[in-house]
């Protein structure tokens, strides 16, 4: 794909999902540790079952050292809802020793410090550096991203890495951040994993899948 053909792609959505006091992060938190924390926990689960523990997991462990003590069963208990709750346990408690050890409790700013923490990869150190720095060094890639950017013909790979190297050849660093935002809105309310609503998608006419699709009908009747 063309870099003007994204861009359009791009300013349509803008114009649809982002308003002037748009929250750009769909969890709910306060500083670095606990969109750390919050984020290793979103994996396999979504930002709703998370934020509903945060409240539970954070009066409790409010910083890095008290987590970093914590009694894994404890922990646990409090984060059951999010699944994978064992690995998921152990992964924020290694993490918040790993950073009260080696970084005096500070949250990284590079992706190759991060990606160093237990239950910490690309996507959750894009997260990170986005919503607690403003650091555009990459473009998380979850389901929805993966989803969206080959429907809208962005990437022909499925390999999350390839994929973001692609995106971050088509659009600026400034936008990294709202880029992940978009399509991951995008995701959820129209261009869903199964039966997407093409029918009201209103960047249908520059979608790949959409041509794609209405060719097949076409030659089909």
């Amino acid at each position: 794909m063309q870099t003007d053909d994204a861009c359009r792609i791009y300013l349509a959505l803008r114009k649809i999902y982002l308003k002037e006091d748009t929250n750009l992060c769909f969890l709910e938190f306060e500083n670095p540790f606990q969109i750390l924390i919050m984020t290793i926990l979103s994996a396999q689960t979504t930002d709703k079952n998370v934020n509903s523990v945060k409240n539970a997991l954070f009066s409790k462990y409010p910083d890095c050292k008290s987590l970093a003590s914590a009694d894994i069963l404890e922990v646990e208990e409090i984060i059951k809802s999010t699944g994978f709750y064992h690995a998921k346990a152990k992964h924020i408690i290694s993490a918040s020793q790993m950073l009260s050890e080696n970084y005096g409790c500070f949250v990284p700013k590079t992706i190759d410090e991060l990606v160093k923490l237990p239950g910490v990869g690309r996507k959750t150190a894009n997260i990170v550096l986005n919503h607690a720095y403003g650091i555009n060094e990459g473009i998380a890639v979850d389901t929805h991203v993966k989803r969206l950017s080959v429907r809208l013909g962005f990437t022909k790979n499925n390999d999350p890495d390839k994929i973001e190297t692609d995106l971050k050849s088509l659009f600026k660093e400034s936008v990294w951040g709202e880029i992940n935002f978009l399509l991951i809105s995008h995701g959820r309310l129209v261009c869903k994993a199964k039966n997407p609503s093409c029918a009201v998608c209103k960047i249908k006419k520059m979608c790949r899948y959409y041509q794609n699709e209405s060719k097949l009908k076409k030659n089909n009747t």
